[in-house]
């Protein structure tokens, strides 16, 4: 399958991954989580909503908790450079069919949201409300001291077209894994617009869901320091994979699963990838280092079990990729 051509003038200009919002059915509990073992910061706390940030962001959230009859991935939300922006990529929807919506969000300035062709849910906006950074603030650190949200990364039933479509949007590659031979195809893509290794990364699965996001985090003690924070305060059996090192983007890594089974991966240590001829690394799906640098395979959790959108039917991918998984 063909690797995507980096595009530099975009029909609107995305600078990098935002913000999830995540449905959930105990708020308390998925805040208790994601505040006081994860270590994110409460912005707001209402009934039905719960907004959570990073030490390191100023915007006021990165994590949005709603809650809802049954757990989905809400949204995946971008922000764009200008107001112009959610401008041009109302244009480009309309030329390419592509349904959207503006609307008003808390927190947020003028938002636009859309259903991308595959069935994924994404908002764009401009502007969020600002807060003090909480960076030198060590006396309200938690958990593993998350700093920011870093990327996304989903299960799409037709990768190579859905790769193709982001790539439309200014998305560049950076690395892939493919099967060997002259037709290979491609079962994972990690595309960035902010020059780490991916704000969006698009697996070869059932579709559309998402199959995890992820924080940022100061070092890799920071992640070991979360398995013991999670091994003595109940959430041993959250942990799902990891610690490790991924061959992919050379992250140090934890996956973890909140109390409704939403992906959450802790993770440091990727490179810069922002020079414009910076040239995409190929990974072969039968090299074990690209699941781990030290060999070990992922669970079958971890190539099974997502998060759905609502109101969108999950479909089989088009081809099934040829995995390790472990035992």
């Amino acid at each position: 399958m063909p690797v995507p051509q980096h595009v530099f003038d975009p029909p609107f200009n995305i600078v990098r991954s935002s913000h999830a919002v995540l449905d959930v059915v105990d708020l308390n509990a998925s805040c208790q989580f994601y505040e006081n073992a994860v270590g994110l910061h409460v912005e707001d706390r209402g009934n039905t909503a719960i907004y959570l940030r990073g030490s390191e962001e100023q915007q006021h959230h990165s994590l949005v908790l709603r809650k809802a009859p049954h757990a989905a991935c809400h949204r995946l939300g971008f922000k764009v450079g200008n107001e112009e922006d959610l401008d041009k990529a109302a244009a480009f929807f309309s030329q390419n069919g592509v349904a959207y919506a503006f609307v008003e969000q808390p927190f947020q300035g003028r938002t636009l949201q859309f259903s991308d062709p595959f069935g994924f849910r994404i908002e764009l906006y401009a502007a969020m409300d600002k807060r003090p950074p909480l960076l030198r603030r060590y006396d309200l650190y938690k958990g593993c001291h998350p700093q920011r949200l870093d990327h996304f990364n989903v299960f799409a039933a037709e990768v190579q077209d859905t790769v193709d479509f982001y790539a439309r949007l200014g998305f560049r590659l950076t690395e892939y894994a493919e099967e060997d031979g002259p037709q290979g195809r491609i079962a994972a893509a990690w595309l960035h617009r902010k020059g780490n290794v991916h704000d969006f990364a698009i697996t070869n699965g059932r579709g559309p869901r998402l199959h995890h996001f992820a924080y940022w985090v100061p070092t890799a003690m920071n992640i070991l320091h979360l398995c013991d924070v999670m091994a003595s305060s109940g959430y041993l059996k959250n942990i799902e994979r990891g610690p490790g090192r991924h061959g992919i983007s050379n992250a140090f890594f934890l996956y973890v699963r909140d109390p409704d089974g939403h992906r959450l991966e802790l993770y440091t240590s990727d490179y810069f990838t922002g020079d414009h001829d910076h040239t995409p690394m190929r990974w072969s799906l039968n090299d074990p280092r690209r699941q781990t640098l030290w060999g070990a395979p992922a669970p079958r959790s971890w190539f099974e079990q997502g998060s759905p959108f609502p109101d969108q039917a999950v479909r089989e991918p088009q081809f099934v990729a040829d995995v390790t998984i472990a035992d």
